[in-house]
């Protein structure tokens, strides 16, 4: 994977998958890090599987062999001199935390988390979503909770209108971020 998004799509899907209902995504660029951290209340893992987890050949699922996603984001965080942690309890859930060094070459960019969020929440509108990306003291963010409040009983936060809506605010949003920090995308 190339971009810190597709990471973030791939192991908050993980989460779906382990029947989360509640799913936190944070991001935070500051001090030189780039700082992914998910969690949610799905299965959790048990010790044997935790302690197995970052090995490509150790899955949970039975449509094939190996399991990719940890490994991988484990090896492009490690790559920066950063590191991976995970931590799980068995039916109560699991957190992820991935940090990059920002100034390393081999960094790999944030990449598109607007689109990442919106496929998420089009693909498990019924969980809960909180996601918040910080830089430094600026801070943007999208809770599904209020998602539902605002749009009222009957309306789908996958329905067209409201993943479009949600795209565009978040590209609103990470946009201003960005021009806020004087960053680049």
């Amino acid at each position: 994977m190339k971009e810190i998004a597709l990471y973030t799509l791939d192991i908050a899907q993980n989460s779906i998958t382990a029947q989360a209902k509640h799913l936190g995504v944070e991001l935070v660029e500051e001090e030189g890090n780039i700082t992914l951290t998910i969690t949610d209340d799905g299965k959790g893992m048990s010790p044997e599987l935790l302690a197995r987890v970052s090995d490509p050949f150790t899955t949970t699922r039975t449509t094939r062999k190996m399991g990719l996603g940890l490994p991988l984001l484990r090896m492009a965080a490690e790559q920066t001199g950063g590191t991976l942690s995970i931590e799980s309890t068995l039916g109560v859930g699991t957190t992820v935390k991935a940090v990059f060094r920002a100034d390393h070459i081999d960094c790999p960019p944030v990449g598109d988390m607007p689109g990442s969020i919106t496929l998420l929440l089009q693909g498990a509108p019924e969980v809960e979503l909180n996601y918040t990306h910080r830089v430094g003291a600026a801070q943007i963010g999208l809770a599904t909770r209020q998602l539902r409040e605002e749009l009222g009983d009957g309306i789908s936060l996958a329905e067209p209108e409201v993943i479009l809506w949600v795209r565009d605010y978040l590209q609103e949003q990470e946009a201003l971020l960005r021009d806020n920090k004087g960053m680049k995308a």
